[in-house]
């Protein structure tokens, strides 16, 4: 989340080819593609780039700016919630989109789409409402007024330290941030003071609000069990959205199975070929179960040569004829 002043112009800087590069090449080594992820990358780089067809829908970021004092004065939602998908250029952007690249394929990967999804939505309310609480409260007791009640702030980084704060929960290693090695449960609150000691315009307000927020997130995670009503409600809509999809695939499975049929084809097995034939053993001939001896070489159909479906009596077996005998049949029955 970055912290600027009213009304200041956003910088390009020709780096979205390179987030698109990223995202694709990432995709396209995962054998499952996580759309969740794709489709907060997509809507925050849409909100960003205001292509025409969606310009007149969404407001200006002038109308969105996170701010505590105006939030609680006009009771806004709108910049409460969409100032999360406002970046203010492109360094911005495509600094937070790679984070959150990395970040939401593990997650998503690892918990499925929609306990993913239902974090996200979580902790977008949880972090932006710390931050909110944190600027009041500071105003209140220490008159921080125009330092935190009054700033103007847009970005996605407030969620993205709270998802790291989930994803490293658990860790027990260490990582490098921004060249220091830290414990890795400890790497938010490492990139927060650094973050803020080379960016000074980053708001620090925010990306405190994130880290809480996953803390908060955790403990809460921790102390209930089974699915969270967000997750559940995130289901159902899912459900309910890709259910003709779902539908029309099954009945083209359906269509395919009748189609295509089930069975094996060949000769290899010796048991029975088909319905209503059966196989000499002595020759590997393949009779009519209508034939009670062998079209081939006359041996009787037995136990010994297989079952018909019918499972015919059994007839005298010639698995102890000599091959003598064997081939003097054969020459009899096709002379």
């Amino acid at each position: 989340m970055a912290n600027f002043g009213e009304g200041r112009r956003r910088g390009t800087g020709g780096m979205l080819p390179l987030l698109a590069l990223s995202a694709v090449a990432e995709y396209y080594r995962l054998p499952w593609k996580p759309p969740v992820t794709a489709g907060l990358l997509a809507a925050n780089t849409l909100v960003y780039l205001r292509p025409a067809f969606i310009d007149p829908v969404i407001p200006q970021i002038s109308e969105v700016w996170f701010n505590p004092h105006l939030i609680l004065k006009h009771k806004d939602l709108k910049r409460f919630f969409l100032s999360a998908f406002y970046h203010l250029n492109e360094p911005h952007l495509v600094y937070n989109m790679m984070s959150l690249l990395w970040k939401g394929i593990k997650l998503e990967t690892s918990m499925g789409s929609s306990e993913f999804a239902s974090m996200v939505l979580t902790l977008l309310g949880m972090s932006q409402g710390v931050t909110l609480l944190l600027a009041k409260s500071l105003h209140v007791f220490f008159d921080y007024r125009r330092a935190y009640f009054h700033e103007y702030a847009v970005g996605f980084s407030g969620v993205l330290f709270a998802l790291k704060v989930v994803l490293n929960a658990q860790a027990e290693d260490y990582t490098s941030v921004y060249g220091i090695l830290v414990p890795t449960r400890y790497a938010a609150w490492a990139e927060l003071i650094l973050v803020q000691m080379f960016v000074p315009s980053a708001s620090f307000l925010g990306h405190l609000g994130g880290i809480l927020a996953g803390i908060l997130y955790m403990k809460l995670k921790g102390s209930h069990s089974g699915s969270d009503p967000v997750t559940m409600v995130v289901r159902g809509v899912t459900r309910a959205v890709t259910w003709p999809l779902r539908f029309l695939n099954s009945m083209v499975r359906s269509r395919r199975r009748r189609i295509t049929g089930r069975g094996r084809v060949g000769r290899g097995q010796n048991r029975i070929a088909g319905p209503g034939v059966w196989r000499c053993q002595s020759c590997t001939y393949d009779n009519s179960g209508w034939q009670i001896l062998c079209e081939m070489c006359g041996s009787g159909w037995g136990r010994g040569n297989g079952w018909s479906v019918n499972q015919a009596t059994a007839q005298s077996s010639s698995t102890d004829l000599p091959l003598d005998e064997l081939r003097r049949r054969r020459v009899e029955r096709f002379s």
